[in-house]
């Protein structure tokens, strides 16, 4: 009676998985363009030809009532010790042991970025390995990276598009050569923090000209 309970038990257990799996493969197309149009994904940006020939893309972006001027500023202070990454402070804290305080207000003294700057993933030297700044275009796109024996291995851009409406569209894209295993295990916990994050500079961006 035990064993059969046991046997049971796992087989619930690995049905619990394999839903899950299969969840997650039928939801990746939509999470790898969240918010995106058809347009932006097929548009060209100024990172882009750093790889060339990635073997994932993702694309997800937002609308926010702000323009790029004012949207730009939340984004160069990203990073631990720094503005954090206006996601959820709890996951990061608590399920990826990655104490983030998310800034309320652009810090004049992170402003200053430039491109070889590391931006840290984690407080201190723990975590996964910085990102570096590969390009800056003023108020226009922020490009950073990780690079293997001097090549760029995968990308995070963000770009900001200023729309006739007064709105911007912020584009946040992804162009990488990692892939399989470990990242696609990984990949619904960055849409929800990425997802998270886009909503956070939203929020703030649109806070701050309502407060000014």
């Amino acid at each position: 009676m035990k064993k059969k309970k046991v046997l049971i038990t796992l087989g619930v257990l690995v049905g619990i998985i394999a839903i899950g799996v299969v969840t997650v493969i039928l939801l990746t197309p939509w999470m790898d363009r969240w918010g995106a149009t058809d347009t932006e994904i097929a548009a060209a940006y100024p990172g882009d030809s750093l790889v060339a020939a990635p073997a994932s893309i993702v694309n997800r972006a937002v609308t926010i009532h702000a323009t790029p001027e004012q949207i730009y500023p939340w984004i160069i202070q990203l990073g631990a010790g720094k503005g954090g990454y206006y996601s959820y402070s709890w996951l990061e804290t608590y399920m990826l042991f990655c104490k983030m305080t998310n800034a309320d207000r652009i810090h004049p003294e992170w402003q200053d970025l430039k491109a070889g700057d590391q931006v840290k993933m984690c407080p201190g030297s723990f975590g996964p390995a910085p990102y570096m700044v590969a390009q800056l275009t003023s108020n226009r796109s922020m490009v950073l990276g990780h690079q293997d024996k001097g090549e760029w291995v995968d990308l995070w851009e963000f770009n900001l598009i200023a729309e006739p409406d007064g709105t911007t569209r912020l584009i946040l894209r992804t162009r990488t050569m990692m892939t399989g295993g470990f990242w696609d295990i990984i990949h619904p916990g960055v849409f929800i923090m990425e997802t998270g994050m886009l909503r956070g500079i939203r929020d703030r961006a649109e806070t701050g000209i309502n407060n000014q």
